[in-house]
């Protein structure tokens, strides 16, 4: 009789969608009878357990559209790398407490230094909090925002690009803009602007953003929205993968000495 009323719990729970309930039935009662649960107790076991698969698979699905090169978190970097990097500065954005102001923060430094490993560790606290997030070099930007405006699609590629609580815009700097793309680029800050929050990494200087979007206008324009109430943080320390380089070299001198 047990073993029939269990069968129909599972395929009844499966009906409903409700996979911890049919995948882990005995566990859940034994976990129940061993604390002596009364009827609510249960009901609120067995309810948490499914909220927990739920939220399980909104962040799985979170984490794929994100499009993050890596899953990087806070506690894979390493703060004494970068002695001139402050922690307190680094744990209030791990507060998320920019997301909540909508507000942006800049990441500048030369290459190497963990400008990408910062943002993608933001993306990762700001996945698990439950927010949006979608990353993005910026020449893939400007390549998906040409194309679409040559196809009549820029206002929905735009407003897809707005959606996400938090966008990463990644390797401002290397190559200047076109006019036209950096007007593109103007249109969708001017969206975000004070509507989500945009984390930017860079390896030029605030002073040298003019020259990259080709119109000085347009650059005082896009710095104006993405400087206000922002968090700068400017990384001036040494190169992690150049550390990893030398580091590659001196084992191999010393192996074969």
């Amino acid at each position: 009789m047990a073993e029939l009323l269990s069968e129909r719990i599972r395929r009844n729970a499966a009906e409903l969608k409700l996979p911890a309930l049919a995948e882990h039935l005995d566990e859940l009662i034994a976990r129940a009878e061993e604390a002596q649960m009364g009827y609510r107790e249960l009901v609120d076991l067995v309810l948490e357990e499914e909220v927990g698969v739920l939220e399980g698979r909104r962040y799985a699905s979170r984490l794929k559209l994100s499009g993050l090169p890596h899953h990087k978190t806070f506690d894979d970097f390493e703060l004494a790398f970068q002695p001139e990097l402050d922690p307190r500065r680094v744990a209030e954005l791990r507060s998320l407490r920019f997301l909540e102001r909508r507000a942006g923060v800049l990441l500048l430094g030369p290459p190497g230094v963990g400008k990408t490993h910062l943002a993608v560790a933001l993306a990762m606290e700001a996945l698990r909090a439950g927010y949006l997030c979608r990353y993005v070099t910026l020449d893939e930007l400007v390549r998906d925002l040409r194309r679409a405006d040559q196809l009549g699609s820029l206002r929905t590629k735009l407003s897809h690009y707005q959606r996400p609580h938090l966008l990463i815009v990644d390797e401002l700097g290397y190559l200047p803009l076109e006019r036209e793309d950096a007007n593109r680029v103007f249109q969708l800050v001017n969206r975000r602007y004070e509507r989500a929050s945009t984390v930017v990494t860079s390896n030029k200087s605030v002073s040298e953003w003019t020259g990259l979007f080709g119109d000085e206008a347009l650059a005082a324009a896009i710095l104006d929205r993405l400087l206000h109430e922002a968090e700068v943080l400017t990384i001036n320390g040494p190169s992690w993968r150049l550390r990893g380089r030398l580091e590659d070299l001196q084992g191999g001198d010393a192996s074969g000495s």
